[in-house]
């Protein structure tokens, strides 16, 4: 019995030591592979000052926002905390969009797996982070879980249904706040879940790089090599976060959230944390209601689109053309965001409509110039 828990032990030992020491990987990697590490990190700091938060947050509409603020001025650097769990939110999803934006240039969307898995781990990473921005239970978290779960409504037959499943109510109000608390609270567990999965995917297909070279051979150890760039991406980060945290800790929050829910008082501009601002300004740009809900879940979903897409080469740098075209799309996103934080109104709503068309197009234009441009070799 003792022998086979030694032939245990050293099994795990050899499985750890392969997927994190004796890793193959291509030896060309550049620091655009650091993102997928550096999101590990933001994970795990969101995970542990969560559940410090947790143990002085109480999820009733009556005390919500006076134990933040609880937290804020009594509770032994509750304020470092909260800041880092906020900001930390925000450099989560700079990271990923910089994960994904590689992605598309780059073609990892050819490792198929690895490409599905991600888009689910984004789909329940926006859901996490919209219940938790409704924690806190100020006038934008308030107003923001109304306008935005009203928009299920808009499903045929069965949408107020669930809307009214989601409220635990006729509309937003104490079981709500207990629902995305726990939801909130037990989430993560499950994304950290997905994440294992799409790590082991990752170690099953292998990682691209930017040459877009076959990754069969000219490999080296993930240790040294990778371990040692990696930390140097977290001391970067590290230094990066803990200035804005120190110096700039609101500088990505909106003014509104600090004055306490009230559901007589309409904010004059409802809109989300800035992560949300593209695809929420797709959804208003859509005249239709639900047809903006489609388009908003289209936003995500169509990144799925990309594992259709055949090509003879992995990177865009063999595209000269679809390069400029992307730089011009990565633009749209960026001006998408700034339309979605302004009011609908002229010139924002008609040029949001222009660029939400553009951001759908593009990928249609990715898709048929690539196979395009492959043809042209044959």
């Amino acid at each position: 019995m003792y022998n086979n828990y030694k032939f245990v032990r050293k099994s795990n030992f050899n499985q750890i030591n392969n997927f994190i020491v004796d890793l193959s990987s291509p030896s060309n990697i550049s620091y655009f592979w650091n993102f997928g590490s550096l999101l590990g990190l933001s994970m795990l700091i969101q995970f542990i000052t969560g559940l410090f938060l947790t143990f002085h947050y109480s999820a009733n509409v009556s005390v919500a926002f006076d134990s933040v603020i609880h937290i804020m001025r009594d509770v032994n650097n509750g304020w470092l905390i909260r800041y880092t769990h906020i900001n930390g939110a925000s450099f989560f999803f700079i990271f990923i969009y910089i994960h994904i934006g590689r992605g598309i240039f780059y073609f990892s969307f050819k490792k198929m797996m690895v490409w599905f898995s991600g888009i689910f781990i984004l789909l329940f990473l926006m859901m996490v982070a919209f219940m938790g921005y409704i924690l806190p239970w100020g006038q934008m978290s308030f107003w923001g879980a109304t306008v935005i779960t009203n928009l299920i409504s808009s499903i045929p037959s069965l949408g107020e249904t669930i809307v009214f499943w989601i409220w635990g109510g006729f509309s937003v109000g104490n079981a709500t706040l207990n629902r995305f608390f726990s939801f909130h609270f037990i989430f993560p567990f499950l994304v950290m879940f997905l994440i294992l999965i799409h790590l082991v995917f990752l170690h099953v297909h292998g990682s691209n790089n930017p040459l877009g070279l076959v990754g069969s051979y000219d490999k080296v150890f993930f240790y040294p090599y990778y371990v040692i760039k990696d930390l140097f991406g977290f001391i970067f980060f590290m230094i990066a976060f803990l200035f804005l945290i120190c110096f700039f800790p609101l500088i990505l929050v909106d003014s509104d959230n600090f004055i306490m829910a009230n559901s007589l008082v309409t904010p004059l501009h409802i809109q989300p944390e800035w992560y949300y601002l593209s695809s929420y300004a797709i959804l208003r740009s859509i005249p239709n209601k639900l047809g903006g809900v489609v388009a908003l879940f289209l936003s995500i979903l169509i990144l799925l689109i990309f594992m259709f897409c055949k090509s003879k080469f992995n990177s865009l740098t063999y595209y000269p053309i679809m390069e400029v075209i992307f730089w011009f799309f990565v633009a749209t996103v960026m001006l998408l965001m700034w339309i979605g934080a302004n009011q609908v109104e002229y010139p924002f709503y008609g040029l949001g409509q222009m660029l939400a068309f553009f951001f759908f197009f593009f990928f249609y234009i990715y898709i048929y110039f690539v196979n395009f441009w492959d043809s042209l070799l044959d």
